[in-house]
């Protein structure tokens, strides 16, 4: 069978490989050409914003107060299984030579006033509980810090143990997952060179993940697909969370989700525990952070993403209530709308976001959570109207010179969550959501010889979900916790896509599906502490989609072993399963008596075992060498229902579209080991380096084994930073000035390609690829150098930032695939970004 649905005559309009339109991301990622014109951008944008900047800066000595510089810390205390509030803990401040504290209330608040601004550790202990340390917070006068503990009961034993303070950075925030797992705090997705506050490519830094490619945030984890990743919000399973994202992806240009919202979360990359599900290569485990309760406080930025303004405070300072927004505009558009050339032509893109959470914390009826994100985008690409040298270019990392494009994508989840207290031992968690993506694309075909525009392509895809979550934990003792839930999702979807045939002077349906479907993932979860040196969790979770009726059982272990103080070990093992991107099953295939059938909708998961053993030594306070070696197994991947070289793992890559006739049988392979080295940020610095080896294989429908389209055999990454003080040792100033630079250095194995067929794309009009020869070759190794530079500067009522991120350094050319251009005749090598300013200003006050 052909690879598309329908071909299309040449000699009006090329034929051209539909399902690359929305299954590769060749539609809603339109925005990358605006990016790769970075600099035409940042003439006039730099511009405008280091004006407004440079007019803020100069003012603060006459806004700044002659006082102290110092701020309020508070937070809550809660046990770690039972989430019980923990009254009389000690909190502890340690600033410099300074030792402030305070001790929880009734409800496990704290509020500690007058911290001096800067660098602080905070410890909180209780009798009977695991001391916990937070070291090197950042503490600004323009907003009060708030950190929340959760303590872990020490097991009981009948011998005198010495307990010592853990660390946050090498705890995770979810106490079952016991290895492959990571808390990252917000601060780093902020200052990390190259993040652009964006926690995927701040995530890009981590052993065993590396970039999709440098203009859009899509991460390859362990040589798995990015489609393999499950993005979780406050509980709740979302869609794509970017700007110009598409139905069935997980990545995109721009963000949607704002860091300035988000708190402590976690990244796991293998072996995760039975309450994730419908996944194959990570979890992103988001949480929001509520608003200040005591407290109103406003932020402010702008910079290459957008302009910004958050907003916080209570509701009710007796109740604790609160409420937290924050909403962003595209600066690009913006700049536009004024009047100023942006370098980007008419391909305009337009985007914004708002997202928002309320928290109602109540004794009598437990804490209540209102929680939504919305994102819109839109950029029209019109190739038809390009002159004939930037035809000849076609150096866009997604567009040619053949088509006209226009995008538009729409986004959002809104959500309630409630925690509910039963008694000291157990509580339950709801949370019920809406949730929903929407990809309206027309894309028309221009002429070979007349540049004539002709209708091409058009598809409306919306796929909404309703989404519910129960959670009841039971903790029995200091030994034993159990936990029980479930997920079900109900989707609603609308999708219709069609192509345009010239010979039929008519449209033909692609995919017309009005319906709705569910998949259920129940779970159980039981974790063993038979000493405070060794934790086992076990778990249960089992999947339905009642679509096609599959069904996966799929047990989970993780055991860690604390050889002493500094060192432990540990084991996990997963079997996982994911189905399959949802337009896929309702694929309409045209018959030859002008029938429809859709030959897919049978399709069962595709399923994966994870094995995983680390060890970790923290051989100094402030510093961590971690190592991980693992192994995947992948089996019932989709491929092609005769042999080929097709397989669903490749998704993402630029081997062309899914074929009309699926079925399960393709099997993967990943293996490797990762180096973790880490130094803790003390004393003004830190530095984290990380080296990746991995193998990625797999076999389609004709049973050869070939090497994966992510599998670079190696990524190392180091990445360091500094904090400089402006006036060390200066007492009662009027504000404080520090300077960061942080710097980061990234190589790779080369992207892996598809050899093109000159002589067939000549003939066809369009890139043909030789499928028998798929990811056979590579090009040159990855390398990429970033560096940012800050000045802040901290008065008495309010914190500024003024940061410069040069991403690519060195203008090194990295390929990313190759591409026929009709215009030339010939096959040409398409690069990812060459270097890209950006620049941001942020007030907190």
């Amino acid at each position: 069978m052909d690879s598309c649905s329908c071909k299309i005559d040449p000699v009006h309009s090329y034929i051209f490989p539909v399902d690359r339109l929305w299954q590769y991301g060749l539609l809603n990622s339109q925005f990358l050409c605006c990016v790769k014109q970075a600099n035409l951008i940042m003439k006039s944008s730099i511009l405008f914003i280091f004006s407004l900047v440079f007019s803020l800066l100069v003012s603060v000595p006459t806004l700044a107060q002659d006082q102290g510089l110092s701020q309020t810390v508070r937070g809550r205390v809660l046990d770690k299984q039972s989430q019980v509030s923990l009254p009389g803990v000690n909190v502890v401040v340690i600033s410099g030579e300074q030792t402030l504290g305070a001790a929880t209330d009734m409800d496990g608040y704290y509020s500690i006033p007058n911290v001096p601004v800067g660098r602080i550790t905070l410890q909180a202990s209780f009798v009977g509980y695991v001391p916990q340390t937070r070291s090197n917070l950042p503490l600004s006068t323009g907003k009060e810090l708030v950190i929340n503990f959760e303590l872990q009961e020490s097991v009981i034993t009948t011998k005198e143990v010495e307990i010592k303070a853990s660390r946050d950075k090498t705890e995770t925030l979810n106490k079952m997952a016991t290895t492959s797992a990571r808390t990252f705090s917000i601060e780093e997705s902020q200052r990390y060179a190259g993040a652009r506050n964006d926690v995927s490519r701040m995530a890009s830094n981590f052993a065993g993940v590396r970039g999709g490619n440098d203009a859009v945030n899509d991460i390859v984890i362990r040589g798995n697909s990015p489609v393999g990743l499950l993005w979780r919000l406050e509980g709740v399973d979302i869609p794509n969370p970017n700007h110009f994202g598409e139905l069935g992806s997980t990545g995109g240009p721009v963000s949607i989700l704002n860091n300035n919202v988000l708190s402590n979360s976690d990244f796991l990359t293998g072996a995760f525990p039975a309450e994730y599900h419908n996944a194959l290569s990570g979890v992103f485990d988001l949480q929001m952070r509520s608003g200040n309760d005591q407290k109103h406080e406003f932020l402010g930025q702008v910079g290459f993403n957008g302009f910004e303004f958050g907003a916080e405070g209570p509701l009710s300072r007796e109740k604790r209530s609160s409420y937290l927004i924050n909403y962003r505009y595209s600066t690009i558009s913006l700049v536009s709308q004024l009047g100023l050339e942006v370098g980007t032509g008419t391909a305009i893109p337009y985007y914004q976001d708002l997202t928002f959470k309320f928290n109602f914390p109540s004794r009598k009826y437990g804490n209540l959570s209102i929680f939504g994100l919305g994102g819109s985008s839109n950029i029209d690409f019109v190739a038809s109207e390009d002159s004939e040298e930037e035809s000849e270019e076609d150096d866009n990392l997604f567009t040619g010179d053949d088509v006209d494009v226009y995008v538009k994508s729409r986004q959002g989840v809104i959500g309630v969550k409630h925690t509910y207290l039963f008694n000291n031992s157990t509580y339950s968690k709801v949370s019920i959501a809406a949730t929903g993506i929407t990809n309206r694309n027309i894309v028309d075909s221009i002429g070979l010889e007349n540049n004539q525009v002709f209708d091409f392509y058009r598809q409306n895809l919306t796929n909404s979900i309703v989404f519910a979550s129960f959670l009841l934990n039971k903790k029995l003792s200091a030994k034993h916790n159990f936990r029980a839930g479930a997920f079900v999702q109900h989707f609603i979807s609308s999708l219709q896509d069609s192509v345009f045939v010239t010979l039929r002077d008519d449209f033909q349906v692609l995919t017309d599906y009005e319906g709705s479907t569910q998949l259920i993932s129940p779970y159980l979860q039981w974790q063993y502490r038979p000493t405070d040196n060794l934790t086992v969790n076990t778990g249960l979770n089992f999947s339905y989609l009642a679509l096609s009726g599959a069904t996966s059982l799929e047990p989970r272990l993780g055991v860690k072993w604390k050889l002493d103080a500094s060192k432990s070990l540990s084991f996990a093992y997963g079997l996982h399963s994911q189905m399959l991107q949802l337009y896929n099953y309702f694929r309409e295939v045209r018959q030859p008596d002008g029938t429809n059938i859709r030959p897919n909708e049978d399709l069962d998961f595709t399923k994966s075992h994870h094995l995983v053993v680390g060890y970790d030594w923290s051989f100094s306070p402030n510093m961590r060498l971690k190592a991980e070696a693992y192994y995947q197994r992948i089996f019932n991947a989709v491929v092609e229902e005769t042999p080929s070289s097709f397989s669903s793992l490749n998704a993402g890559s630029f081997s062309g579209g899914f074929p009309d006739y699926l079925k399960n049988g393709g099997t993967g392979e990943n293996y490797g080991v990762e180096l973790t080295l880490e130094r803790f940020l003390d004393r003004g610095y830190y530095f984290l380096t990380t080296t990746s080896l991995y193998q990625s294989t797999y076999e389609g429908s004709d049973g050869i084994e070939r090497e994966g389209a992510f599998d670079s055999d190696y990524v190392f990454n180091i990445l360091g930073g500094k904090e400089f003080q402006l006036q060390p040792g200066v007492t009662n100033k009027r504000y404080n000035k520090l300077i960061l630079v942080d710097l980061r250095f990234t190589a790779a194995g080369g992207q892996r390609f598809t050899p093109v067929d000159v002589e067939a794309s000549i003939r066809e009009a369009e890139t043909v690829f030789v499928e028998e020869e798929a990811f056979s070759e590579r090009f040159k190794n990855y390398a990429r150098a970033d560096i940012r530079v800050a000045f802040r500067l901290e008065a008495a009522k309010f914190s500024q930032e003024f940061a410069f991120d040069v991403q690519n350094l060195t203008d090194r050319e990295n390929p990313y695939t190759k591409r026929f251009n009709r215009s030339t005749g010939e096959v040409q090598t398409i690069n990812q970004l060459g270097i890209f300013p950006l620049i941001q200003y942020r007030i907190e006050f």
